[in-house]
């Protein structure tokens, strides 16, 4: 994996500097504007849950070189209150902040790979994977 960059969330405007960022690089290795727009969508969503749920912490992009295949990997880690039930944060239609509940459920589904941990009251790193094919 090559890191291209991390940027700090603290505010709304560093959620829209993660997205740009993310949209150059999958740019970059090739990606469709369809997943990019895949790719756009779930780093919104992660950015801000960070923003939301932990008040701070960071979304780094990296790429991917893995037997001969290109991807976009995005990994969103924050210090915050953590999780304490993934399983029902993982159901379509759960929601605490009001917002639609696509969520981290939608985040699954828009991306190839998914993997969260999260322990209470030290934080949760996601971490999301797009190849191109």
């Amino acid at each position: 994996m090559e890191l291209q960059s991390c940027v700090k969330i603290s505010n709304e405007w560093d959620i829209v500097a993660v997205r740009q960022l993310g949209r150059n690089v999958a740019k970059e290795l090739g990606f469709g504007t369809v997943d990019q727009a895949r790719i756009t969508t779930a780093i919104s969503e992660l950015a801000r849950n960070i923003f939301l749920y932990a008040g701070q912490g960071e979304v780094c992009i990296l790429k991917n070189f893995v037997d001969g295949k290109r991807g976009l990997t995005i990994i969103a880690k924050d210090d915050g209150p953590g999780i304490a039930d993934i399983r029902k944060v993982m159901e379509d239609g759960f929601t605490t902040s009001g917002g639609m509940g696509a969520g981290l459920p939608g985040v699954k589904r828009l991306m190839d790979e998914f993997d969260i941990q999260s322990k209470v009251n030290e934080g949760t790193t996601i971490t999301t994977v797009k190849w191109l094919r």
